[in-house]
């Protein structure tokens, strides 16, 4: 009643094409990926660094104003 060719076995068993296939270079550094998806949406990434340096100025602006030697009177 069972038969042992049945095409589930045979999926176990025979690893296919795509995993007999060996790398042929090493999967892209995440740099690489950054830098090829900053290309891709260039507009937002622009806008993005845009916002976070303005960000980043205006917090260091607020440390340096919070940390200012108060004048005597």
């Amino acid at each position: 009643m069972t038969d042992s060719s049945s095409p589930m076995d045979q999926s176990v068993t025979d690893p296919g094409p795509l995993e007999t296939a060996a790398p042929t270079s090493p999967p892209p550094s995440f740099v690489k990926l950054a830098m090829r998806n900053m290309v891709r949406k260039g507009r937002q990434s622009l806008v993005h660094f845009g916002l976070t340096a303005v960000g980043f100025s205006v917090l260091l602006f607020l440390l340096a104003w919070f940390g200012r030697p108060s004048l005597p009177q």
